[in-house]
């Protein structure tokens, strides 16, 4: 029990590492915007995952309701994370933000900037 819980914080932390690099690492609001909803969404279903099946550890009544509660968090979570994702971009949308875009080289090399 105590390897699967350790493996799932495990992968819970390395979803939210790399949630964490992809919000640093991205040009703009909008694909700053992914990892955060993906990424951390996975990373907390794994962790509280691991944590309620080290709750049932000493399996009793009080313990199975407490891991079921974790449980239904993570499952309010993950049903209300992409919403509210998809309400941040098109708050985003309405406030004119726009998308990044890579201008192309044979732009930058006519103007002299490189």
């Amino acid at each position: 029990m105590n390897f699967f819980v350790v493996i799932c914080l495990c992968i819970g932390f390395l979803f939210f590492l790399g949630g964490t690099v992809g919000i640093i690492r991205m040009p703009d609001f909008y694909t700053r915007l992914h990892p955060a909803g993906k990424l951390d969404t996975l990373g907390l279903f794994a962790m509280v995952s691991g944590l309620a099946a080290y709750n049932l550890h000493h399996f009793s009544l009080s313990t199975l309701l407490l891991s079921v509660k974790m449980m239904l968090i993570v499952f309010f979570v993950l049903h209300s994370i992409p919403t509210a994702t998809q309400a941040i971009v098109d708050a985003g949308m309405r406030a004119g933000l726009s998308p990044f875009t890579r201008k192309k080289t044979s732009q930058l090399q006519g103007t002299g900037e490189e």
